[in-house]
């Protein structure tokens, strides 16, 4: 028998149920499904100074997805900030399949209640297409990531791919899956 994850088992056994009655779709393929997850890190003024941030980003990046991570590189020349075209500035990975699901289950089960203050995550971040994105200050919540090695703290974007036409969807779909949105008293 064939491993499948356990967020993936619950969308085709819960979800898409209570997706098709919430918003009387007629057919299982109109109901919205998690696409892809980008992770993006953006490294800045410290990876133009020191080479081996980006060796470390891509480290810890890996650590992280569970997937090798790739160096994204500038697009053009800008001279203030000692930026020449095709210096390697950030860190990128995008989760497909199962590993997707794993780390969405990953997420929010260890690494998002470890966040100082944690009340939610805002539902600001939907852009218009079903598509929701989210930003980590620290990477040092996620449980793979050794505190002791860790030269410098950097954030992350995080984003959400949905097959979803409308926000209001998208929302409902990483809602079912178990994402911590804000409650609207806090």
């Amino acid at each position: 028998m064939e491993y499948t994850p356990r967020l993936k088992q619950k969308y085709k056994e819960e979800i898409i149920i209570s997706l098709t009655k919430e918003f009387g779709y007629t057919t299982v393929m109109q109901v919205p499904r998690l696409l892809k997850i980008s992770l993006n890190q953006g490294l800045g003024k410290i990876a133009i100074a020191d080479k081996k941030v980006i060796d470390k980003g891509i480290e810890e990046m890996t650590l992280i997805a569970g997937q090798k991570a790739v160096a994204t590189k500038s697009k053009k020349d800008i001279s203030n900030f000692k930026l020449r075209k095709g210096m390697p500035i950030g860190v990128r990975v995008t989760l497909r399949g199962n590993k997707m699901y794993e780390f969405f289950d990953r997420l929010i089960s260890a690494a998002v209640p470890r966040i100082r203050d944690f009340r939610g995550i805002s539902d600001k971040g939907f852009d218009g297409r079903g598509n929701f994105t989210f930003g980590i200050t620290e990477q040092i919540i996620f449980p793979e990531i050794d505190i002791d090695k860790i030269n410098h703290i950097q954030g992350m974007d995080v984003t959400f791919v949905t097959s979803a036409k409308t926000d209001k969807e998208a929302f409902a779909l990483l809602k079912a899956l178990g994402f911590p949105f804000k409650t609207q008293n806090n």
